[in-house]
């Protein structure tokens, strides 16, 4: 186990199973891109690592994850970063979309991408707010074991953006429980993401570690080849059934909409921000 209780993620290892954890409780865990690469460089370290057979993800505090920081003090918007998701050139500098496409390729959906091919299993740990940015998080990995009172959102219509960046939507769940999610910016409830499908499980809070890691536990009895491969083999069965060009097709569609707020409001989120989107997670910052 490792003493990083001060760093952004946090790493541990128990047994054959890395535990990472978003660790940014008084924001709710809301992530920048400070967090997007620390959490890169701890899932570099799991698959680098040959004792560790699978993955955990969670997050510190009440809650999973309650999005992209759009409003803490430590919002680092116009910072550079090292480029590993994609080749482009750097955000910082430039204006309108030549800006915001650079960074959200390589920050959201190719960072999400990137991890969606780990080759080692990852299973989403997830307690509390799992919303917008969180839900590409969760999403990024092989599914998820969800506590009763986590809930999953994806507000970002009310900005006037058709959905986050990594746009699972109609994979994970089905379109029209996609359209519901999207139109309303209603939670949904660990029970009924389960419905869906897109929970795998739903344990109690009090169990929710507990049981997760013993999932993680007889995962990684299995052969690690064999692991890579069946993950492989789905992936690319969900890759020809078109997450990955729709993916593609909405993410300018996304930056449509980014374009059109900030030419009509001056604004690319369209005037929204942490007071503005309601979901009940106090003090941290959404998107």
């Amino acid at each position: 186990m490792t003493d990083d209780s001060d760093a952004v993620v946090t790493y541990e290892v128990r047994g054959a199973t890395a535990i990472i954890r978003l660790n940014r409780p008084q924001y709710r865990n809301a992530q920048n891109s400070k967090v997007t690469y620390a959490l890169d460089a701890a899932f570099t370290r799991a698959v680098d690592d040959d004792a560790v057979k699978v993955i955990v993800l969670g997050g510190n505090g009440k809650h999973f994850c309650a999005g992209h920081d759009i409003g803490t003090p430590e919002r680092d918007i116009d910072q550079s970063f090292e480029r590993r998701a994609v080749i482009w050139w750097d955000h910082v500098g430039a204006q309108g979309v030549d800006s915001r496409f650079a960074r959200e390729s390589e920050v959201y959906l190719g960072m999400c991408r990137r991890w969606r091919e780990i080759p080692k299993p990852v299973i989403a740990m997830v307690q509390g707010a799992c919303i917008a940015g969180g839900l590409m998080l969760a999403w990024s990995c092989d599914f998820i074991v969800a506590s009763d009172d986590a809930f999953f959102q994806d507000p970002v219509v009310a900005m006037g953006i058709p959905g986050v960046e990594y746009f699972a939507h109609p994979w994970v769940t089905n379109p029209r429980a996609a359209k519901e999610m999207l139109y309303t910016g209603d939670r949904m409830p660990a029970a009924r993401a389960h419905e869906l499908g897109m929970v795998n499980h739903v344990v109690p809070s009090s169990e929710l570690e507990q049981r997760t890691l013993e999932l993680a536990e007889r995962i990684g009895r299995m052969p690690r080849l064999g692991l890579a491969l069946a993950k492989k083999a789905v992936n690319q069965a969900e890759d020809l059934q078109g997450l990955r060009p729709g993916m593609d097709s909405v993410f300018g569609l996304h930056h449509a909409a980014h374009a059109h707020n900030a030419e009509v409001g001056g604004d690319s989120l369209g005037g929204v921000d942490v007071r503005t989107i309601k979901a009940d997670t106090a003090d941290g910052a959404s998107r």
